[in-house]
């Protein structure tokens, strides 16, 4: 299988990260919250890599992300810590898909004095880590993640190929995304040898949607709205519609992309109450055709993301949030 070819900046930082890996002996892997699944499929996979090599590897994630969006509760994650290890501050951090450290704002990761090795390939990632792995041109970090096994000469399990591949697939928008080359095709061939089943894993990240998460997606589309000629177009999840529906914000996964589907729609969003968390209210947006980038418009408000795919919290009452975004949206089409 061919392997894909590196330019020597890609090359120089593989060998800096996979060079931390080998003198290293103990590590912490994270990623941002509200993890999809390239940010966990990738966790997974680096843990699994490193305890190959015969590392002392911790994953983390805070009590708050679980339980994890329904499409990716298969995904074996029983043994991630909710508080940090009594030996944290001898651990190497290593952060996988977080464009920036307050996309996980656990007090233990912001330390002085902490190593940080930062895997990513966000493209406003603010290079945060004393070793910074950011390829903007891979299609997603797990991509990145499959690069570092193959400059550690590490075996690609099928517990390691099935993680990655759950980031490729995800990321990629099943292979649709602009974001889709002849490398992530040449992983996806490489996964399947070392044995991913493309059915099981499809069917369990795709076909096994409880009825509660039907009947939240038929109100929110129930809900959706048009604006400035139907260029944005995005819904209102309530704590009224959970509670009526009987879900909760772990089922909204992918129901933003019902409404990036409506023809002639431009900008799409979500707008969901987050009962609980940091914010009021949790926003996803994604651009249909790249003409608006939408990671500028998150960046405003802490957020980040890709220029196709982006998100914010905030405290916004809905009606602000809607004319922030048709100002936003309309400023970059001119």
């Amino acid at each position: 299988m061919p392997a894909p070819i590196e330019t020597p900046a890609k090359t120089t930082a593989l060998d800096a990260v996979a060079h931390e890996i080998r003198t290293g002996h103990r590590f912490l892997l994270t990623t941002h919250e509200g993890p999809d699944g390239d940010a966990l499929g990738s966790l997974l996979a680096t843990h699994h890599l490193l305890e190959q090599l015969g590392k002392d590897s911790v994953m983390f994630l805070p009590a708050k992300e679980f339980p994890l969006p329904v499409e990716y509760r298969f995904l074996p994650l029983t043994d991630v810590f909710h508080e940090a290890p009594a030996d944290v501050v001898d651990r190497t951090l290593i952060f996988l898909d977080c464009g920036n450290r307050d996309r996980m704002p656990e007090p233990f990761l912001h330390r002085d004095g902490a190593r940080i090795i930062n895997v990513d390939h966000h493209h406003d990632n603010t290079h945060f880590g004393a070793v910074n792995l950011v390829d903007v041109e891979a299609s997603c970090t797990a991509e990145i993640v499959w690069r570092l096994a193959k400059v550690l000469g590490a075996t690609i399990t099928p517990d390691i190929a099935a993680a990655l591949y759950v980031g490729l697939i995800t990321d990629t928008g099943k292979f649709m995304y602009e974001n889709t080359d002849a490398t992530a095709h040449l992983m996806a061939a490489e996964l399947i040898e070392a044995g991913v089943s493309v059915d099981d894993i499809y069917r369990r990240l795709y076909e096994r949607v409880p009825m509660e998460k039907m009947k939240l997606l038929a109100r929110s589309l129930e809900k959706l709205e048009r604006y400035d000629g139907g260029v944005l177009a995005l819904t209102y999840i309530s704590q009224e519609d959970y509670e009526e529906t009987g879900s909760t914000e772990h089922l909204t996964e992918g129901i933003i992309d019902h409404v990036r589907a409506l023809e002639g729609v431009r900008v799409a969003a979500i707008v969901r109450d987050k009962p609980g968390g940091r914010w009021a209210r949790k926003v996803s947006l994604r651009s249909s055709d790249g003409a608006v980038d939408v990671s500028a418009i998150a960046r405003e408000h802490g957020g980040g993301g890709h220029r196709r795919a982006a998100g914010f919290g905030t405290d916004l009452e809905y009606p602000e949030l809607v004319e922030f975004l048709r100002e936003r949206v309309a400023a970059q089409l001119g």
